[in-house]
C-alpha cells in the first residue's frame, strides 16, 4: 500500500498467516522460463464486496475463522508461503518453508459504492500492498493480502503477488479456491506447479527477439480508467460487424474499438495481444496450473489501413490474429527464453513484457455461460463481488488495455485502461466510446 496525504484508506494492523501444515524439509519450487520473463512486473487484484462476508454481527470481523480457512488453504500452495532465493546458477527459486504470507488490515472512510464512483487509480493502489522486492528477499513475502473495511459494511480484499509467481488466472484461481474452501466446498482441481514441456520447436520467436532489444521511456504518470459496457451494447456492436466478421467475440470488438480510438491521437502503433494458453484449443496446459502461461504476439495496422478501415475490418483483423495463434508459437517462445541462458545456466535479464507496444490482455477465458470465474468467488452463498480490479505493476511504453467479463452479464465487458495521462483524459470523453453508454468506475469523479 502507498498511503499518501489525504488518502481515505488507513492501515491499522499487520499480521502473518502461515500454512496449518508444516512444509516438508528442503522443498524447493523451481520457477519456469516464463516466470523469470515476467520478473519486472507485479500483479494486484482487488475483489470488492458490498457486504462483508466475514462479519459475525453488525461490526465484528470473524478474523479467527478467516485465518483458519486461509491457513488450511495455504497448504495447497507451498510456493506462495515460501521465500525467493537464488539457486546455484543464479536463477530464482522458491524455498518452500513456513514463513507464511503477510496480511494487512485497513479501514476506508466511505462506502463501497461511493468509492467506486469517486476513487481514482492512485487512491485504489492504497487497497493493496505495493512494495518493491528487496535486493535480498529471503525475509520478504511474495504474496500479500490486504483486508479493507468500508463504511456501511463493505469489504475489498486486495491480493498482491510477484508476477514471477503468478499471472492473472493463477491469482484468481488462488482467491476463488480460498473462497470455496471457506464455504466448505471441495477443491475439485488442486493447483499443479510443474510446467508442462514440449519438444524443442525450430520456429524462431521473432516477436520476443525484437522485444528484448527495444528501449523505451517510462511515462511519469500512467493513470487507470475503468469502463463497464452492458451486454446489450456489446451485442449491438457484434451485430454491426457481423457482415464482415460473423464469428467476432466481445474481446475482438472491444480490443479493435479501443485500438482505433487510441490511434486517433497517436502514431499508428502495433497492438501486442496477450492470451492465456491454459484455454488454448489444444489445452496442453491445465486450467489449474499455478504460474505463468501467457503468450504475447503483435498485430500491426498501417497508416493507410487506419484511414480506410471501419470498425468491422479491424475487428476481423483482431479475430483472425487471435484464432490463428497455434500451439507451436507458444512453445517456440518458451524454447527461446530457455535458449537465452548463459554458459552457467543463468537466465538472461528480464525485459518489460507489458510494453513498449500498446498491450491488450484478453480474459475471455474467465467468462462462461453461467458466471465468470472472478465473480464466482463467494465466501458466503450469493454474496458475489460487485467489482474486480486488476492492476499490473511497472507497465511501460504505450500502455495497457485489459478486457474482462462483467458481473452478472455474460456478454458485457469491463475494460481497464492504463495509459499516459493525456490519453486517459481524451478517452474519458471520446464520442465513439460514449455512444456505448459505459459506466465509469475508479475515474476520480466526485
Amino acid at each position: 500500500m502507498e498511503e499518501g496525504k489525504g488518502s481515505r484508506v488507513r492501515v491499522h494492523s499487520k499480521l502473518r498467516v502461515m500454512s496449518s501444515t508444516p512444509i516438508e524439509p528442503n522443498k524447493v519450487h523451481k520457477l519456469s522460463a516464463l516466470d523469470h520473463a515476467m520478473a519486472l512486473h507485479t500483479l494486484h487484484v482487488i475483489f470488492y464486496y458490498r457486504a462483508n462476508p466475514f462479519h459475525e454481527g453488525p461490526m465484528e470481523l470473524d478474523l479467527d475463522n478467516l485465518r483458519i480457512t486461509l491457513s488450511d488453504h495455504l497448504c495447497l500452495y507451498p510456493p506462495v508461503t515460501g521465500r525467493l532465493v537464488r539457486d546455484g546458477e543464479g536463477n530464482w527459486e522458491v524455498k518452500c518453508n513456513d514463513a507464511g504470507i503477510r496480511m494487512v488490515r485497513a479501514s476506508v472512510g466511505v462506502t463501497v459504492d461511493e468509492w467506486l464512483r469517486s476513487a481514482d487509480a492512485s487512491e485504489e493502489r492504497d487497497l493493496t500492498v505495493w512494495e518493491n522486492m528487496p535486493q535480498d528477499p529471503i525475509y520478504w513475502s511474495p504474496l500479500r493480502i490486504q483486508l479493507n473495511d468500508f463504511e456501511g459494511g463493505g469489504l475489498a480484499i486486495g491480493l498482491s503477488v510477484t508476477h514471477t509467481h503468478a499471472d492473472p488466472t493463477s491469482a484468481t484461481l488462488f482467491f476463488k479456491s480460498w473462497a470455496d474452501f471457506h464455504r466448505g466446498l471441495p477443491i475439485l482441481h488442486p493447483p499443479i506447479f510443474n510446467h508442462p514441456t514440449a519438444n524443442p520447436n525450430l520456429k524462431t520467436s521473432e516477436y520476443y527477439i525484437k522485444k528484448c532489444k527495444e528501449t523505451e521511456t517510462l511515462s511519469t504518470k500512467m493513470p487507470t480508467l475503468t469502463f463497464r459496457f452492458s451486454g446489450s451494447r456489446i451485442t449491438k456492436c457484434l451485430s454491426q460487424v457481423h457482415p464482415i466478421c460473423p464469428d467476432a467475440t466481445p474481446f475482438d470488438v472491444v480490443a479493435a474499438l479501443f485500438w482505433l480510438r487510441i490511434m486517433r491521437f497517436t502514431s499508428p502503433t502495433p497492438l501486442s495481444i496477450c492470451l492465456d494458453f491454459r484455454t488454448h484449443k489444444t489445452k496442453v496446459i491445465p486450467s489449474h496450473y499455478f504460474g505463468n502461461a501467457l503468450h504475447f504476439s503483435s498485430l500491426s495496422l498501417h497508416a493507410q489501413a487506419l484511414e480506410d478501415s471501419e470498425l468491422g475490418h479491424v475487428v476481423a483483423l483482431v479475430h483472425k490474429h487471435v484464432t490463428g495463434i497455434e500451439e507451436g508459437e507458444f512453445w517456440s517462445a518458451v524454447d527461446w527464453f530457455e535458449s537465452q541462458k548463459g554458459e552457467k545456466g543463468k537466465y538472461a535479464a528480464p525485459f518489460r513484457m507489458y510494453g513498449p507496444e500498446l498491450t491488450c490482455i484478453s480474459m475471455e477465458h474467465m467468462s462462461c455461460a453461467d458466471e465468470s470465474l472472478m465473480y464466482s468467488a463467494m465466501f458466503r452463498e450469493e454474496e458475489r463481488p460487485v467489482h474486480v480490479s486488476y492492476n499490473v505493476g511497472n507497465v511501460g511504453g504505450k500502455g495497457l488495455i485489459m478486457v474482462m467479463p462483467s458481473p452478472g452479464d455474460r456478454v458485457g465487458r469491463t475494460v481497464m485502461l492504463s495509459l499516459p495521462e493525456n490519453q486517459i483524459s481524451i478517452l474519458s470523453q471520446d464520442e465513439a466510446i460514449m455512444e456505448l453508454d459505459p459506466q465509469m468506475l475508479i475515474s476520480g469523479r466526485r
